[in-house]
């Protein structure tokens, strides 16, 4: 972070156009003044601060707030009746992203990012991509590299749950600098489309921009109006990426392969175009692992990975284009590919007399729970099926009857329970997945509490049982009314009620 003065960030605002007016005059002793805090968050302003008014839900009173605690100036998209001097915006994101830079020296072009966006696996790719690199770079006796997911975020120092994908613009260039003070060269980050969308990433260069897949999801008001805007805020990740790593398997593939022009370069991945750069063929499940064989420009070899479910091998030749870019010796990809696990995707537990297998899964829309639970499918074939899920509330409305369908089509058996419901009724939500059930000839239970519901799902052994329990993966809270209450997790649940079923059948 540089100790600037407050013209300097007037300065920056000007020299990109989106500066309106400001009731700062250049000769004024207030330019004097060195920023020493820049935050959004009125509780936070503890020194001379320019505070971002943002936020759909912001109160002029929290301005006031920051005021009194020492702010200096405020950067709004209006003009409040307050005693303090205001720098007026043309967009309050925008400008939130480019000051953010300016505060904390642009530590963004000091690393090199690479970024993934996907409607589903964006979480395990990363985790790929990260335990490569990982390798390579301990090998070399280097600094392992920090990222962004849906589970947790590292920036070099510390590691924290994660609240969102991808963090807004301030959290990640706070994070970028951290990262550069303590070494780190390497940031692999989810990007999600509302990052894109709302200008979270704004201004940022990725190495290398991941496009996995795309099909229906976040459509709702607060999110996404339609499939349109929700493809063409994803398409806003090339034209910020030297080189794209694009699958050839993904839905929509004409305008993708269009848009993605806007790199530099293009390199291709796919299981069942040949002409893909990076081919995967000759897929297999050998006990819990999945292998592969992989043909680059540069090689052909055999892949293993350490983890279940056939569809992370899209995930993994993603990992495989983004390491083939950075040019990363193949033994790093093998020995990568095999540790790599990520939390709450696809973890596996199985009972003692491997009669019960439990899953724990974040997939969460219908294009992760077709693949989800078509590969268990194939991979567990003379097993009986039992879905736990649940779906949010006050978002993503479609997923109710799209996750609801296509768990009452596969699975034999569907419990449905709370996945942050937020504000609304767990059990109206619930109803409206088991109407979606119920058209697919589907049997289906609600059981509010998830704690129970996975209990109940476990305790019904007959035969080959397996037991999906998806759509929170890692996650240790549950989102109620405007706040969040704890919870152990479902794997902690998982493990619990395999140990009560190895004890009944020892």
């Amino acid at each position: 972070m540089k100790a600037l003065k407050l013209q300097e960030y007037i300065d920056q605002l000007v020299a990109n156009d989106i500066l309106i007016k400001t009731t700062i005059d250049q000769d004024s002793k207030i330019n004097e003044n060195v920023v020493l805090q820049m935050t959004y968050d009125s509780r936070e302003v503890s020194e001379p601060s320019l505070f971002i008014c943002k936020g759909a839900n912001f109160k002029e009173e929290y301005l006031r707030q920051a005021i009194s605690y020492g702010a200096l100036a405020y950067v709004s998209e209006e003009e409040y009746d307050v005693d303090a001097a205001v720098i007026l915006v043309t967009d309050i994101r925008e400008a939130m992203a480019l000051l953010s830079s300016v505060f904390f020296d642009f530590p963004e072009n000091e690393l090199t990012l690479v970024g993934v966006t996907g409607t589903k696996g964006k979480t395990t790719t990363t985790n790929f991509i990260r335990s490569i690199l990982d390798d390579y770079l301990v090998a070399n006796q280097k600094k392992t590299s920090a990222y962004f997911s849906s589970v947790e975020n590292y920036d070099g120092v510390t590691k924290t749950p994660s609240r969102m994908t991808t963090p807004e613009a301030m959290v990640l260039k706070q994070n970028f600098r951290t990262a550069v003070d303590s070494g780190v060269e390497f940031f692999e980050m989810e990007v999600s489309s509302q990052a894109l969308k709302y200008d979270r990433t704004k201004g940022l260069n990725f190495k290398i921009g991941i496009f996995l897949n795309i099909s229906e999801d976040h459509l709702s008001p607060l999110e996404h109006s339609d499939m349109d805007d929700y493809l063409n805020s994803k398409l806003l990740l090339f034209k910020q990426s030297d080189t794209v790593c694009l699958n050839l398997d993904t839905d929509y593939l004409a305008r993708i392969e269009n848009a993605a022009q806007q790199a530099n370069k293009v390199i291709t991945f796919s299981q069942h175009n040949e002409k893909a750069d990076i081919y995967g063929y000759n897929i297999k499940k050998e006990n819990h692992q999945i292998t592969f064989d992989v043909r680059t420009p540069n090689y052909t070899e055999k892949m293993t990975l350490g983890i279940a479910g056939l569809f992370n091998v899209e995930n993994a030749l993603a990992a495989i284009a983004a390491v083939h870019i950075l040019d990363i010796p193949v033994e790093y990809i093998k020995s990568g590919l095999l540790k790599a696990r990520a939390k709450g995707r696809m973890e596996l537990y199985t009972s003692q007399d491997a009669n019960l297998v439990g899953i724990v899964d974040y997939a969460h829309n219908r294009l992760s729970f077709e693949v989800l639970f078509n590969s268990l499918k194939k991979e567990y074939p003379d097993h009986r099926m039992i879905a736990v899920f649940g779906c949010p509330g006050g978002k993503a409305f479609n997923r109710r009857q799209e996750m609801g369908e296509v768990a009452g089509r596969i699975a034999d058996m569907v419990y449905i329970t709370e996945d942050d419901p937020a504000n609304e009724s767990v059990r109206t939500i619930s109803e409206q997945v088991a109407e979606a059930v119920i058209a697919q000839n589907g049997s289906y239970e609600i059981i509010e509490d998830r704690a129970q519901a996975i209990q109940k799902a476990m305790s019904l052994v007959e035969g080959p049982t397996l037991v999906a329990v998806v759509g929170k993966g890692a996650e240790t809270n549950q989102r109620v009314g405007n706040g969040y209450v704890e919870y152990q997790g479902d794997a902690f649940h998982v493990i619990k009620n395999l140990e009560r079923y190895n004890k009944n059948h020892s």
